[in-house]
């Protein structure tokens, strides 16, 4: 099964919005299984990536441990007291403010995203258009794993603005 070119396109201005909205970056694991995600999208800053993929937070990120639990959104705040190691601390560190994360999705296949602003924090309008973003995303791939190597390729390769 391949999703039609319709869908790519959809997929890449959904994911520009988000670029427009977060303007210190944000994350999108989409249908996490295995805890490896089908396609993942990151607009943070490189040396932030870096510094994340360095010190190996993935395995204690209390966003990531939250996201595959849940099914819905919290504040990154509200995950500090579940941050020994300070993932949080150090996004902050490297400018990323107003964190938040959303997931949606059966735990066999979750899509688990984090957002970043700066200036004022994100407001509940934005909020929701993200949440339907990242749903609308989630649903779009679904049935990812019959997606055409042509099809994943494009997908991986979604140029955010």
């Amino acid at each position: 099964m391949a999703i039609p070119t319709v869908q790519v396109d959809t997929v890449s201005r959904l994911l520009n919005r988000l670029s427009e909205i977060c303007d210190t970056g944000f994350a999108l694991a989409v249908h996490i299984r295995y805890t490896r995600p089908s396609l993942l999208y990151r607009t943070y800053s490189q040396a932030w990536i870096d510094e994340y993929t360095e010190k190996g937070f993935m395995l204690s990120d209390p966003v990531v441990i939250w996201g595959l639990g849940h099914d819905e959104w919290v504040r990154w705040d509200d995950l500090a007291a579940s941050d020994p190691v300070g993932v949080l601390t150090a996004a902050r560190a490297n400018g990323l403010h107003n964190g938040w994360t959303n997931a949606v999705g059966a735990a066999s296949s979750r899509t688990i995203s984090g957002f970043t602003k700066s200036g004022a924090d994100f407001t509940p309008g934005q909020r929701a258009e993200m949440i339907d973003i990242v749903y609308q995303v989630h649903q779009l791939t679904n049935g990812i794993e019959a997606f055409s190597v042509e099809i994943m390729d494009t997908l991986r390769t979604i140029n955010l603005q």
